[in-house]
């Protein structure tokens, strides 16, 4: 079979032409360098006693230089890239400054801040007895003056490429700042790390103006390589050639060996995991009410898993909320929320809450307000007797899985769950074995060894809900866990997660989209629409008396709004509906309708039914064994009916088929709104 290649298009005439120019006005400079070397004399210019003294000098000026550089610059990168401050764009200004700014205007520069009549050299002279103009010192800050900006530029850029997901993780499971920067935010940077270190040392190591203008040109003492240059093209043009070719051909190794890095700015260090199930899907679950009281009464079957294992070791310094907590303890959840969502939740110890509502309902914000992660919300936090609303993340106790999984792709599966274990103080063996052991409940344990990107994503977001199982928080907080996972591995994954629940001694918030998880694994479900919160009821009661459309959709029933007038419920989305118990004219209710109570008719049906409306069947879908049809209308909303396949083929059903609807107005059910 061939292969097709794509071609890409040629470039304008007008394009091509003053490219190629450009091209060969950077590369005519370089050819001159090559073709004036005297190939013969090249050991014994670059061998000389003052080539070899003068690049000594380099090199201690360059790495000195990138060490100060990295000291000042990474710090200062973070800051760029991470914290909002006024005044952030001056500072980015004066950073790129010095990479603007004429070499020998900076030394100017340099001399009237630390020289010694400058700013600060007199009080460097005095306290320190530090002179840095004409010194060694003075050659190292003028490169690090113009070369810092090489770093900070360079990082930022990787900074702001990197998701803030795998910090927030981090501090959620007891990771101090200092600890998440250096073992998960600066790992996850470490190519724009590189690439702005080693074009920091190339820039220190050609640096010439602002030495020359700051520190003079005293051999032995600050006369680096490029002012040997300088000083050689007045006596030996010959060998300042040779020199400069030694220059140029290490500048072009640290660009060849960046391969293009300073200019793609951070490097993707984001897992991309293979495919999304990692075993063989099962049929899709019966969405009906009667399927969602099975799966979640088949769920909440005891299941034969071990509890948790207290975490040993000495608790981490600070207050109480700052370690782990003890086996057997008890935290009673007690939270008020404002800003963007709005609502006072109170969950008794074991509690587990599913959080469900439409996108854009404020089920994240919930989760980040609670973590202390958002701006849009805050949340007053009580766990247990402990008020942690003025705690920082990692000094909380609670710990979340986001909907990424946000494994750190530098680590793999086993370092990913004892990760919490080791912020909290665990020592390295045992947070080991307690991760295998965490790892081998949720069936990945032959994976300890591989990293994130080796991995599927259903086996990532097994690891990762394993690792923050791991942490034993006081609150857990789940956004989608199982999105990712297939329905066969979906089912036992949900059983060990009601094991482990059903001994935690805290509360579990579950975001979800998926009413089998809803109903199997949760005691509460909290039902939130633009930020409030319509229903907080037992899965049974929100099964049977929905308050929310999309709920109901979720169910899989029918839900149409109105208010009630003279004729009936007036749908908002147009058409009247006859109920049996009618309220007060004026009254807004949600109507239910099951999609088993829906029949369907080739023919205008005849008889009781007080709700009767032609319509068109648009799509038809196998849900177990039996079909759904989905029918519009003009004369009331988009209609779900659930019937069988030989009623289907009795009634000769298919997309485009014109057919009548009837819902009886005793199989109504009607909730306030």
């Amino acid at each position: 079979m061939s292969r097709s290649r794509t071609r890409s298009p040629g470039a304008p005439v007008a394009l091509a032409v003053p490219a190629l120019l450009a091209i060969a006005f950077l590369l005519l400079p370089l050819i001159g360098i090559l073709a004036r070397t005297s190939w013969g004399e090249l050991g014994a210019h670059l061998t000389s006693p003052e080539t070899v003294q003068a690049l000594r000098l380099s090199l201690l000026v360059s790495f000195w230089s990138l060490g100060l550089s990295l000291v000042l610059g990474v710090p200062l990168a973070w800051l760029l890239a991470r914290v909002r401050f006024p005044g952030k764009t001056l500072v980015r200004t004066l950073v790129l400054l010095p990479m603007v700014l004429p070499p020998t205007v900076g030394g100017v520069a340099l001399l009237l801040g630390f020289g010694r009549r400058g700013l600060l050299g007199p009080w460097l002279e005095e306290s320190f007895g530090l002179t840095l103009p004409f010194h060694t010192s003075g050659a190292v800050v003028a490169a690090t003056f113009v070369a810092m900006p090489f770093l900070v530029i360079s990082l930022e850029g990787a900074l702001a490429g990197l998701r803030p997901a795998y910090e927030e993780t981090a501090a959620s499971l007891g990771a101090s700042p200092v600890r998440v920067f250096l073992t998960v935010t600066l790992p996850m940077v470490a190519p724009g790390l590189a690439a702005g270190a080693a074009l920091t040392w190339a820039r220190a190591l050609g640096e010439f103006g602002a030495t020359i203008t700051f520190a003079g040109n005293l051999p032995g003492t600050t006369q680096t390589l490029p002012l040997q240059v300088y000083l050689l093209l007045q006596n030996s043009p010959e060998a300042a050639t040779s020199v400069s070719l030694l220059l140029l051909a290490i500048a072009m190794g640290v660009l060849i060996a960046l391969r293009g890095r300073w200019t793609t700015g951070a490097v993707d260090r984001v897992p991309r995991p293979g495919p999304v199930s990692d075993e063989p899907a099962a049929p899709p679950p019966d969405r009906g009410m009667g399927a969602l009281r099975t799966a979640g009464s088949a769920d909440r079957e005891p299941f034969p898993v071990p509890g948790p294992s207290p975490l040993p070791g000495p608790p981490a310094a600070g207050p109480p909320a700052a370690g782990p907590p003890a086996p057997h303890e008890r935290w009673r959840l007690h939270a008020e929320v404002t800003g963007f969502t709005r609502l006072t939740l109170d969950a008794e110890p074991g509690t587990t809450i599913a959080v469900v509502g439409p996108n854009g309902a404020g089920k994240t914000t919930l989760l980040r307000a609670l973590l202390g992660l958002t701006p849009r919300a805050h949340a007053r936090l009580r766990l247990g007797d402990l008020d942690v609303t003025s705690l920082p993340p990692h000094r909380r106790g609670v710990a979340w899985v986001p909907q990424n999984g946000a494994l750190f792709p530098h680590l793999s599966a086993l370092a990913n769950t004892a990760y919490g274990l080791r912020a909290h103080g665990v020592r390295r063996a045992e947070a080991r074995r307690t991760a295998q052991q965490w790892l081998d409940r949720l069936g990945v344990g032959h994976l300890a060894q591989r990293k994130p990107h080796q991995v599927s994503g259903g086996q990532a977001q097994r690891i990762a809900l394993a690792r923050a199982l791991a942490a034993s928080p006081r609150l857990l907080l789940l956004d989608e866990p199982l999105a990712a996972l297939d329905q066969t591995t979906r089912a036992r994954v949900r059983h060990t997660l009601r094991g482990h629940l059903d001994g935690f001694g805290g509360v579990c918030l579950i975001v979800t989209h998926d009413p089998v998880e809803a109903i199997s694994l949760a005691d509460r479900v909290l039902v939130l629409d633009e930020g409030l919160a319509l229903q907080d009821a037992p899965p049974g009661e929100v099964t049977r008396h929905p308050r929310s459309p999309w709920v109901a959709r979720m169910l899989g029933r029918n839900a149409w709004p109105g208010v009630f007038g003279p004729g009936g419920l007036e749908l908002t989305a147009g058409g009247r509906l006859i109920v049996a118990e009618p309220s007060a004219d004026g009254t807004a209710a949600l109507a239910v309708i099951a999609p088993e109570a829906v029949s369907v008719h080739r023919t205008r049906p005849a008889g009781s039914p007080r709700n009767v409306w032609p319509g068109t069947v648009r799509e038809i879908t196998a849900l177990g064994s039996r079909l759904r049809v989905l029918i519009t209308s003009d004369e009331a909303p988009d209609l779900v009916a659930e019937i069988t396949p030989e009623a289907a083929a009795e009634l000769g059903l298919a997309d485009g088929a014109s057919v009548w609807t009837s819902v009886k107005a005793t199989e109504v059910t009607l909730v306030a709104i």
